[in-house]
């Protein structure tokens, strides 16, 4: 979400979203007077449909009994943060199996390249960005992702031998880009694109119920959080996926 992929909140059942999948074709009008030519673009859809992910824990009547109301508050946040970690997870690499969305990485379509080696080089890196500008999609919110360890190695990780430039600029950019530093990203993974093509769609908002009926024989206290959401690429030619794989 921080990379700026649309929020679309409200929804309802079934959405469909409008894309372009070609564009009209020009062309040259060869005689003086010719009629030109009829060329339209051509449109396509990409579907978003309901989503539940949910989580819960308990709080035992002791626990409740020696503490202050704040512990039911740091339980609600608790909850709330995992729910929104997982979503980011599911944003990026959701298999679109066992009721998960379908992520950026298994997303048909999208652009990939591999590195040579589990750390990406200063061409491999620039490589993805080539990959992206080739499908003309070189725009809008334009960042990196990939796992705090690997945005590490790479601050020491020269462009060429002894340049002492290193692939992570001294402002924390990669390749003139923003990069998202995120532990939901599989170990060896890179990702590129306009995030503005990665839409993420709730169904409402998080509902959290305190649920004191299903352990009452212990007194203690079920809270229950849930979210409806879904996720779509608009245009898979946005990313491109780079790991070593």
């Amino acid at each position: 979400m921080a990379a700026g992929a649309t929020m679309l909140r409200g929804l309802q059942g079934n959405v469909v979203i409008p894309k372009k999948t070609a564009t009209s074709a020009p062309a040259w009008i060869a005689t003086e007077g010719g009629d030109n030519t009829e060329s339209e673009f051509t449109a396509g859809s990409v579907t978003m449909s309901p989503k539940v992910i949910g989580a819960y824990t308990d709080a035992t009547r002791v626990l409740l009994q020696q503490s202050s109301l704040d512990i039911e508050n740091l339980i609600r946040d608790d909850l709330t943060q995992s729910i929104a970690t997982a979503i980011d997870l599911g944003a990026l690499a959701g298999t679109n199996t066992g009721g998960q969305p379908t992520g950026i990485k298994n997303t048909t379509g999208v652009n990939t390249t591999s590195f040579a080696a589990a750390n990406p080089t200063w061409a491999e890196i620039v490589a993805m960005e080539s990959a992206v500008a080739e499908d003309n999609a070189l725009l809008g919110n334009l960042s990196y992702i990939c796992r705090p360890a690997d945005y590490g190695t790479l601050k020491t990780t020269e462009k060429a031998t002894n340049t002492a430039q290193f692939v992570v600029s001294p402002d924390g950019s990669m390749n003139g880009y923003n990069v998202i530093r995120s532990n939901q990203v599989t170990s060896g993974d890179f990702y590129f694109g306009n995030f503005a093509d990665l839409l993420i769609g709730f169904y409402g908002g998080l509902d959290i119920n305190v649920d004191p009926y299903s352990q009452s024989q212990s007194g203690n206290l079920r809270i229950v959080a849930l979210q409806t959401v879904d996720v779509a690429v608009r245009h898979a030619t946005s990313f491109c996926v780079s790991n070593d794989g």
